[in-house]
């Protein structure tokens, strides 16, 4: 047998299936007027928000027990970002959740682990990628909300003695169950509720094969409930929050990103898509190099706060595309192109403007000089950060220190911090200084990531 099949079968024997209640909530709660699995959450309903950040976490099959909106469902998840897993539909009319036999031909279908989950509640998809983690064989898993666990561990030690009211607050409308138990629903007692729920975490319980998943130990693992009309802006909240790119530095982090959440929401309502974002943020950062060959200290601090609210928009296209699942190869490439057709503009802008000022002088050619190193270096630097990160992408590096390096210079380095550089030498009215950091940044930039990319890039040739 080959090692890629021994790996898949590994996968489907841990957490790779799902299984989905959308009309009900797992404890048993009834659904209140202005929620539902058709909610829209920044322009996703709730339901297909579920099932694409299910796939994006790592399932690899879905099975929604549906009711009277299976065809409204099947309609929400047609639009949009599309489920490429397979997605398996039973109408509950047909296989009722309180007959046994529903559960135990459920069982059959799964290998291992099942993640079971109402649509009542948005998580992240970290969390889930860590419960795939989390399994073991014959412990089921339950999700406890922030703060909330307490009452679950007593109720361990005291062989159940914590109501299913306190449970149904205190935990997440989503557990992990092993195939085994879910397939001994033929003992389910009567009085259990629509799904047998609390037979088989009582059960498990019993033998100390409940485990508790604190969502409070890391907080891109999180869970928000979302049981009534006012629990929406929350969940909005909670989504913006874990909205970060992976090479993002401390300018973004502490102010673009909180300026971009503003720009994003109207760009969601407008409709606009990533790449329509990222030619906006491309053609407001061309509008700052034209500013900057003006060659005035007036032009020249409009142009630095153009291209500091290019640097703002930036954001926005991978917001956007993480929050509507827009993501693309081809998105991502266009937005580090752009920045690169930016940055370089913005060089050659700067250079004009510097040699319009001092026109006429011996040292009228030091800022065309200057503007040309850091144009051809930024262009180096830009076909280089590409080799890496497809290396990066097929496990290429020759070594672990030619990996963390090149990880250092893409988080650490290659980002829209120097924006406010710009703007400081704007404001100082000496941008033809700026030129003389932008010359040996970039030339230092290409010069160590041919150092970096290149013995891994010989090595993937070869091959």
């Amino acid at each position: 047998m080959s090692e890629r099949a021994l790996e898949k079968g590994a996968e489907l024997r841990g957490l790779s299936t799902a299984i989905l209640l959308p009309s009900i909530d797992l404890f048993g709660a009834q659904a209140r007027a202005g929620t539902g699995p058709l909610t829209q959450i920044v322009g996703v309903g709730l339901f297909q928000r579920t099932v694409l950040t299910l796939q994006r976490a790592g399932i690899r099959q879905m099975i929604v027990l549906a009711g009277p909106e299976e065809d409204q469902l099947k309609l929400a998840l047609g639009k949009g970002p599309r489920a490429t897993i397979p997605v398996r539909w039973m109408p509950i009319r047909e296989f009722p959740l309180d007959d046994p036999r529903t559960w135990e031909a459920l069982a059959a279908e799964v290998r291992g682990f099942c993640l079971l989950s109402g649509v009542r509640g948005l998580f992240s998809r970290p969390l889930i990628e860590q419960l795939r983690r989390e399994v073991k064989e014959g412990e089921a898993i339950v999700v406890s909300l922030k703060g909330r666990a307490t009452g679950f561990q007593r109720a361990q030690a005291e062989a159940g003695a914590w109501s299913w009211e306190e449970r149904r607050t205190a935990l997440a409308d989503v557990i992990v169950l092993p195939a085994a138990l879910m397939g001994a629903a033929g003992r389910i007692a009567k009085g259990q509720g629509a799904v047998p729920v609390r037979w088989w975490l009582d059960h498990a319980a019993k033998d100390g094969r409940v485990r508790i998943f604190r969502t409070e130990e890391n907080p891109a693992q999180w869970y928000q409930p979302i049981e009534q009309p006012s629990d929406l802006a929350a969940a909005e909240q909670k989504l913006f929050g874990s909205l970060k790119s992976e090479f993002e530095g401390f300018v973004d982090r502490y102010f673009n990103r909180r300026l971009s959440r503003w720009f994003t929401r109207v760009f969601l309502a407008l409709g606009f898509s990533p790449n329509t974002i990222t030619i906006v943020a491309t053609f407001v950062g061309l509008l700052a190099a034209v500013a900057f060959a003006q060659g005035t200290y007036g032009a020249g601090l409009v142009g630095a706060l153009l291209f500091q609210l290019a640097a703002v928009i930036d954001c926005c296209d991978g917001e956007v595309a993480r929050l509507t699942f827009t993501e693309s190869a081809f998105g991502a490439w266009l937005d580090i192109a752009m920045d690169n057709v930016v940055h370089i503009a913005i060089f050659g802008g700067i250079a004009a403007g510097a040699h319009m000022r001092s026109a006429g002088t011996e040292q009228a050619w030091v800022p065309l000089a200057l503007g040309a190193v850091a144009i051809i270096g930024n262009a180096i630097s830009f076909l280089l950060v590409n080799r890496a990160q497809k290396i990066k992408q097929a496990s290429e590096w020759k070594t672990p220190v030619h990996a963390a390096w090149s990880d250092f210079m893409l988080k650490n380095v290659a980002s829209r911090d120097f924006t406010v550089v710009v703007l400081a030498f704007a404001l100082l009215g000496r941008l033809e200084l700026f030129l003389w950091i932008a010359a040996i940044g970039s030339a230092a930039f290409a010069l160590i990531m041919v150092w970096v990319v290149r013995p891994s890039g010989i090595v993937a040739i070869r091959s």
